[in-house]
């Protein structure tokens, strides 16, 4: 995770060694070569690939561009707002391993699940986790783009929810490898333990919008960050909302920042009409490099 970027740009390893010094570990080292079982970790995992996209974004140097707007998906959004200017690299590095804690105690072990549905719209999606509620919570998590929702909840509920979403239509339904249910109201102990280490941080207000997972509305003032950031643990991620309100501001150029590509993708099916890039390593940055004219 990130490993190319970081041989072809020595100056990365500035980003890393600052972020080892708050996580008190080599963060460098647990992405480059593992071992998988300590990165997969959700409070290791949150760290890297905030570091790894932010480091990203240092490779892709944007202070020669101003963003019309910047969003994240869910864990994501805290990278938004280190590179919009709302939030301190240090304060992000710790808060975000911390988030990590919080998630993966709020529940027992074992006893979450995470499921995305294919082929059905989100109103169908939100009917059968009503249906399903009587097994436990379930609750859709991830409007992801037209077509694809991700549910997540206890066990039982989210087996019985998909079973109602294929009678309503659902073309396939993927369990994820993820036993954390984000983005539900499971995670409601995790928001309020977060809130309080939120507190402590200094905000500033932002050099351009974010688009905010909680509601999928632009968040300019410091103020209303930390509160945001607190519904957006057990509310849903309305991506799909997001990525049209960009959209909507005249927005014609998506760049995704960070490992993977999987909201480039999602960017197309929402907006098919805008041009997307992305940064995840030599290559990717010299196209994007050269497309944005930098």
């Amino acid at each position: 995770m990130g490993k190319a970027l970081y041989e072809a740009h020595p100056e990365l390893k500035q980003v890393y060694e600052e972020a080892s010094q708050v996580l008190g570990y080599d963060i460098a080292a647990l992405c480059f070569t593992g071992p998988a079982e300590t990165l997969n970790l959700t409070e290791h995992t949150q760290p890297a690939l905030l570091v790894s996209s932010l480091a990203a974004l240092r490779a892709l140097d944007a202070t020669t561009m101003t963003p019309a707007a910047v969003a994240g998906h869910s864990l994501g959004e805290y990278t938004a707002l280190v590179a919009a200017g709302g939030l301190a690299f240090r304060d992000a590095v710790g808060v975000v391993q911390k988030r990590g804690r919080y998630m993966a105690e709020a529940v027992p072990a074992g006893t979450g699940s995470v499921a995305a549905l294919l082929g059905l719209d989100a109103d169908a999606v939100r009917q059968a986790c009503r249906e399903a509620a009587s097994a436990g919570v379930v609750q859709a998590a991830n409007f992801n783009s037209p077509g694809q929702v991700v549910i997540a909840g206890e066990k039982a509920a989210v087996e019985r929810a998909i079973e109602i979403a294929k009678s309503k239509g659902c073309r396939k339904a993927v369990f994820l490898p993820v036993s954390v249910p984000v983005h539900t109201p499971l995670m409601q102990k995790a928001a309020d333990r977060l809130a309080k280490d939120l507190a402590t941080i200094s905000w500033s207000d932002l050099r351009m919008p974010l688009i905010n997972n909680a509601e999928a509305k632009a968040i300019v003032q410091a103020a209303d960050i930390q509160p945001s950031l607190v519904r957006q643990l057990p509310s849903a991620v309305l991506w799909e909302d997001s990525v049209r309100a960009i959209a909507g501001m005249g927005v014609k150029t998506f760049v995704e920042i960070g490992p993977g590509s999987v909201l480039t993708g999602l960017i197309r099916r929402i907006a098919p009409e805008a041009a997307t890039l992305n940064v995840n390593d030599p290559k990717t940055l010299d196209a994007t490099r050269t497309a944005l004219g930098l």
